[in-house]
């Protein structure tokens, strides 16, 4: 049996990170985590080695620092390819602290795709997001135009997705792809590794989970009077595995295509949207709770309805999701009460 591809997966301790290890180590790629922990917590690196039976190699590292990185890649040897999760990534943090999401999300994206470019990698998958549409008609489509960023972090996300385009439009040997997510949930199904959201979430299943668990007194819904059956806001949510296997996908399109380097983006989504309150009342369901809810006004920057046409992904990377809503939430759940006996 040859030498295993190794792909570096920067942020590979975080949420999407993490299970996306799991699934390249499982597919035969031999994955290389480079980590601060700024946004994850290091017991998630023996939570994978339980899963995989076997460690996966891990370096604590701010990707920002262009000369740790080089080292990394020295020891390393031969690598095949680069997943870039690394970013912070709160929306509403990124409007008080600019500097912080500039500095962090588009220095740490210039170092790696410099030090890719000194060691000849010819592999790389920027983790981008709808956002990156703003209020869009749904279903939002790779041809829908790109809005102006409502937010720092959703501008760090577009600038990414041009430098990396940029950078392939200049000659570099480099074939890249950017993954525009839509709303990943769910977790492992040992519940073993899940979301993490360190503070307040920013996502609707944490807090529909800690409220669940009793952390939160009650679950808040942010409007009730959108143009929606339900009048609740609707998203595309999709299972975090089904969402770590298109990266899979992404590096077997870009080692198959026999195009000269190239660029391209892709929608990550089911292609359906649900409401706020079908999400609430599905895991309510599925897990057999009531949980205390009630309603609050309109967050800023919300839209009413935003979810993906994944048609192209379903045609070129030969992917689409599997897993149900229903399982989502059920190992949302799990992975709680896992965090929970775990303190």
């Amino acid at each position: 049996m040859g030498l295993k591809k190794k792909i570096i997966v920067t942020g590979g301790a975080g949420y999407i990170g993490s299970h996306t290890v799991v699934e390249l180590a499982q597919a035969g790629y031999e994955p290389v985590i480079i980590d601060n922990f700024c946004n994850s917590r290091r017991f998630v690196l023996e939570r994978i080695k339980t899963i995989l039976s076997r460690p996966v190699e891990c370096y604590d590292c701010d990707c920002c620092q262009i000369d740790l990185l080089r080292k990394i890649f020295t020891a390393e040897g031969k690598i095949h390819g680069a997943i870039h999760f690394a970013a912070v990534k709160a929306v509403g943090e990124s409007a008080h602290k600019p500097l912080l999401y500039y500095q962090n999300n588009l220095g740490s994206l210039t170092a790696l795709l410099t030090v890719l470019q000194e060691a000849q990698v010819p592999y790389f998958v920027f983790s981008s997001s709808a956002c990156v549409y703003g209020a869009a008609k749904s279903p939002v489509t790779e041809e829908s135009p790109v809005q102006p960023a409502t937010s720092p972090y959703g501008n760090t996300k577009q600038i990414g997705e041009e430098i990396t385009a940029d950078l392939v439009k200049s000659g570099a040997a480099l074939k890249a792809i950017s993954l525009r997510y839509f709303n990943p949930i769910g977790a492992h199904s040992s519940g073993l590794i899940g979301e993490l959201p360190l503070g307040a979430p920013n996502n609707l299943v944490p807090f529909v989970t800690q409220t669940a668990a009793g952390l939160r007194e009650k679950l808040t819904i942010f409007g009730n009077d959108y143009p929606t059956p339900d009048g609740t806001g609707i998203r595309d949510y999709l299972h975090v595995i089904d969402l770590a296997r298109a990266h899979i996908n992404a590096l077997e399109y870009l080692e198959q295509s026999n195009a000269a380097p190239g660029y391209a983006v892709f929608n990550l989504g089911t292609g359906r949207g649900y409401s706020v309150l079908e999400i609430i009342k599905t895991f309510e369901q599925v897990n057999h709770l009531k949980l205390p809810v009630v309603i609050g006004s309109r967050r800023q920057g919300d839209v009413a309805v935003l979810f993906a046409n994944p048609d192209k992904a379903n045609r070129l990377l030969k992917w689409q999701t599997k897993l149900t809503i229903e399982e989502a939430l059920r190992d949302a759940w799990l992975w709680q009460k896992s965090l929970a006996a775990q303190t």
